[in-house]
């Protein structure tokens, strides 16, 4: 597991061997780099920065580039097994739409997002009245690429209004660590969250 974050090492696990994979929005390949070394999938990623697609190349991962708004209508039903999207989903413009999408491709979806309902989100806005900023640090809220930020209760909300059957759920900490309190109070103590799920029939 070296090299990859702890997140993407723990949905690795949610992923049969030899599957076939979408990797929506993989940066620089890392998961699909562990998931092929590690449980032989097949796997293939989409990715919109210059930068991270020439380091997929280097590591031997197949990608396309594409911007994710557009949809994945390249694709064709049940082409995958699993279409993964890790911390993406706040920064497309429908996700509504591509989480649609991921389920008309793939037979089960994954995704991870930093949850915006965790404790030290609400205290920083209620104590300084400006807007926390979820990801990578040197964001402002104006230059994020965040937009629809979201909690666990939106997400699962989000779920049940689609007809989205949740198979399974795992909540980290700030240093990806699964904790008792997270478990037990996934919106207030959960900081990262990753969900597998697919259509109800």
């Amino acid at each position: 597991m070296s090299g990859v974050r702890s997140e993407l090492a723990l949905l690795s696990e949610w992923i049969n061997p030899g599957s076939r994979v979408l990797d929506l929005g993989c940066g620089e390949g890392l998961l699909l780099r562990h998931l092929r070394d590690t449980r032989d999938v097949i796997g293939y990623g989409l990715e919109i920065d210059p930068d991270n697609i020439r380091l997929c190349v280097e590591k031997g991962i197949p990608v396309i580039q594409t911007n994710l708004d557009a949809g994945l209508q390249d694709f064709d039903p049940a082409s995958f097994d699993y279409v993964v999207m890790t911390q993406t989903l706040q920064a497309v413009r429908y996700p509504e739409h591509l989480m649609n999408e991921m389920l008309r491709v793939g037979s089960e979806g994954i995704v991870t997002f930093s949850n915006l309902g965790h404790w030290r989100s609400r205290l920083k806005l209620a104590c300084s009245g400006r807007m926390p900023v979820s990801g990578e640090p040197g964001w402002s809220w104006y230059n994020s690429p965040n937009i629809h930020l979201c909690t666990v209760q939106d997400f699962e909300s989000l779920c049940d209004t689609m007809g989205i059957t949740i198979l399974e759920r795992t909540f980290l900490d700030n240093i990806h660590r699964s904790r008792l309190g997270a478990r037990l109070l996934p919106n207030l103590l959960g900081e990262v969250a990753l969900y597998r799920f697919k259509r109800t029939h």
